[in-house]
Order: C-alpha cells, then structure tokens, then sequence
C-alpha cells in the first residue's frame, strides 16, 4: 500500500506559477500511474494531469495543456506538477492519486484510482 501527501499549495495571483509535489511512502512511485485531480467548491473532482507507469507518457485536461506539466523524480519518490500562468479559475483544493493497475481509457476517471492523498489547496487571486 502506498501513502501520498501533496505539498506545495498557496496563494499565488493570476499569472503566477506554483509547483506541487505529491511524495509516496510505503512503496515505489515509479511503479504506479499517478494522476491530479482538483475539486472548487461546489464542483466535482475532476482530472488535471497524469504520468503512467509504463513509458512515463503524460496526460492534460485540455484546461491546463500548455501551462502545466506533470514530471516524476524517482530519486525523491515524487511525483510534481508544475503550474505556470495562473488563473482564478484554477483555484481549487489539489489531490494526488496512484494506481498500479489503470488502463490507458481509465487515466481521467478519479473512481479508477485506489491511493489518495489529502489535497492541498491552491487560490489564484489578485
């Protein structure tokens, strides 16, 4: 089993830039596929980015493609998400997820995945 915590959150204004670490324990992060996920307050939690296991091939929302970007550090056991130009609307609380077991058409559905961390938030405002 594996433990995640998500580090990296804060108030940043629009068109600033944040990075996220989410850090495993218990096991290997390389071995799982790990995906962000982000929730506003009264919305559903939905899929930011994903690395898989196999390859390291990411994925984006297509609301973030091109200002984010989701990187593995196996010597930290971390996996990061890197978040440039900033908006309000990026504002949300940030979760981390593995899975060892994910099929390519099941990467954005956050159901699919076994291992949470407790979030971190993120607020974009001027």
């Amino acid at each position: 089993q594996v433990q995640l915590v998500e580090s990296g959150g804060g108030s940043v204004q629009p068109g600033g830039s944040l990075r996220l670490s989410c850090a495993a324990s218990g096991r290997t992060l390389s071995s799982y596929t790990v995906g962000w996920f982000r929730q506003a307050p009264g919305k559903e939690r939905e899929f930011v980015a994903a690395i898989r296991r196999s390859g390291g091939t990411t994925h984006y929302a297509d609301s973030v493609k091109g200002r984010f970007a989701i990187s593995r550090d196996n010597a930290k056991n971390t996996v990061n998400l890197q978040m440039n130009n900033l908006t309000p609307e990026d504002t949300a609380v940030y979760y981390c997820a593995a899975d060892q077991h994910l099929i390519l058409s099941s990467i954005r559905q956050s159901r699919e995945y076994d291992y949470w961390g407790q979030g971190t938030q993120v607020t974009v405002s001027s």
